[in-house]
């Protein structure tokens, strides 16, 4: 499989984004935030959507999303000072402000979140070439659930 190579500039290229990153897992450890180059930066084990209804054999790959022009960084539900909490990154979603800028939010499981306060959507997820086999697909409650 191709790696993936997605950019987003406004909140449709986002939702695209957000379904590729959904059910990704990392840990607090895999997350950085740059002050003074306004970038923020999560690592993950992204679960690869795009080719799971194709086959009955599933994969994760080594995945890297970034956000530019971050002003600003809270989180709830967990401690970034943790490195070794695994987290569970479920979306992201864009709620504007006064346009462009508005607050980009990372939702986890178990209602953790990071916001981050942006000029505008800028974001990029980019494939990294680990790539392996994982058993199972993940399931939600609400949804049917094949694994």
């Amino acid at each position: 499989m191709n790696r993936l190579k997605l950019i987003a500039l406004d909140e449709e290229d986002l939702a695209v984004i957000s379904a590729h990153i959904q059910d990704a897992v990392l840990k607090a450890g895999d997350i950085g935030y740059y002050p003074a180059e306004k970038r923020f930066v999560v690592a993950m084990n992204r679960f690869v959507w795009e080719a799971a209804d194709k086959s009955r054999q599933f994969e994760r790959r080594r995945s890297v999303l970034h956000f530019e022009r971050v002003l600003k960084v809270s989180s709830t539900g967990f401690d970034f000072r943790r490195k070794d909490q695994v987290l569970s990154l479920l979306a992201a979603v864009f709620k504007p402000g006064e346009r462009p800028a508005g607050t980009l939010e990372l939702v986890f499981s178990g209602s953790a979140a990071i916001r981050l306060e942006v000029e505008c959507v800028e974001a990029q997820l980019s494939d990294m070439a680990a790539a392996w086999e994982t058993g199972s697909k993940p399931g939600h409650p609400d949804t049917e659930n094949d694994s």
